[in-house]
């Protein structure tokens, strides 16, 4: 089942108020991270992108950092397997790609490593715990 998303793009002046519900919602409420740890000072220099269904409803987020690495990638457990966080990641890698990032990298649950290497990212490194959770190191070069 896909759907089609409107991604917006902004700072977080811009897109805060959506994309903290988002990332309060999945990751303190649904994945018990601290809330002192998933908020923090990168927010203020990402580009952040929110997708909203066709009601208008926030439903994922995810942004770029300076440095090219994607980052607090989520998606409302109501909008999962419908397709936003392909739309999402593969939005955020276009904005990086026509900025001249010659990579992306990110931190992946490690459960959800298959889904990026779907998106042609590959696995570096061991895998490691962040805020209890077990994550990997991914990468994807362009072409």
């Amino acid at each position: 089942m896909t759907a089609h998303y409107d991604i917006r793009f902004g700072d977080w002046t811009v897109l805060d108020k959506d994309a903290k519900t988002i990332r309060f919602e999945v990751f303190v409420e649904e994945q018990k991270v601290p809330a002192e740890l998933e908020m923090d000072h990168m927010d203020a220099l990402c580009l952040h992108a929110v997708a909203y269904d066709a009601a208008g409803t926030p439903v994922g987020t995810g942004r770029l950092l300076p440095d090219g690495h994607i980052g607090r990638m989520a998606v409302r457990k109501s909008a999962r397997g419908t397709g936003v966080g392909g739309a999402l990641l593969r939005a955020l890698m276009a904005q990086a790609k026509a900025r001249g990032d010659r990579q992306v990298e990110l931190s992946s649950q490690s459960h959800a490593a298959p889904f990026y290497q779907r998106h042609g990212f590959t696995i570096e490194g061991d895998e490691f715990f962040e805020a209890g959770i077990a994550h990997i190191n991914m990468r994807h070069k362009f072409a």
